[in-house]
């Protein structure tokens, strides 16, 4: 087990992504934080409390429940559970940021532009994702990234939270390797 980034780490991540969101947006005017569910969700928490503090502006917050759009839905590879999808908002016009913990083949984004259009017609769709692993295979990728981890197919990035997990950290972890 290698560890990638500590709490310290982390936290300048999202920082710098949530900076990197207002950037990207031109300011706040008409964003939308969405997280994909579960983790994304932390760091779309955390980007929100981040421009708030940064720009004095509190962006709209929804959560994005991607089961149902999963491409392995029906061939048994998926064992998701759908929760829902939780927003208090109309995405019709939005210029959405949309954030997840880890980038890797694309399939996780692709389901969730997939639950997103059956919500609206956003104006914009930015991806801010905390670690981008590389292995795409669908042509997708972040707008702004925490960092950036070469990988293999047979390694496993695990992205811990505080407020999922106990703690904020990213693991790389070898074939067979548990924390």
């Amino acid at each position: 087990m290698i560890t990638i980034l500590e709490h310290e780490g982390v936290r300048r991540a999202c920082t710098r992504l949530a900076m990197e969101a207002v950037e990207s947006n031109r300011g706040t005017e008409d964003a939308v934080l969405i997280g994909i569910r579960t983790r994304g969700v932390v760091l779309a928490r955390r980007m929100q409390r981040e421009i708030a503090r940064l720009e004095g502006a509190q962006l709209p917050l929804g959560i994005l429940d991607i089961a149902l759009y999963r491409d392995d839905l029906l061939s048994g590879g998926c064992e998701a559970v759908f929760k829902g999808s939780e927003m208090d908002f109309d995405v019709d016009g939005k210029n959405v940021i949309l954030c997840d913990d880890v980038l890797y083949t694309g399939r996780t984004v692709r389901a969730a532009l997939a639950a997103l259009s059956a919500l609206g017609r956003a104006k914009t769709v930015r991806l801010f994702c905390l670690v981008d692993r590389g292995h795409r295979e669908l042509p997708i990728r972040a707008e702004g990234v925490g960092k950036s981890v070469p990988s293999s197919r047979e390694e496993q990035i695990v992205v811990h939270f505080t407020e999922t997990d106990g703690e904020d950290a990213v693991y790389l972890l070898k074939k067979g390797e548990t924390l």
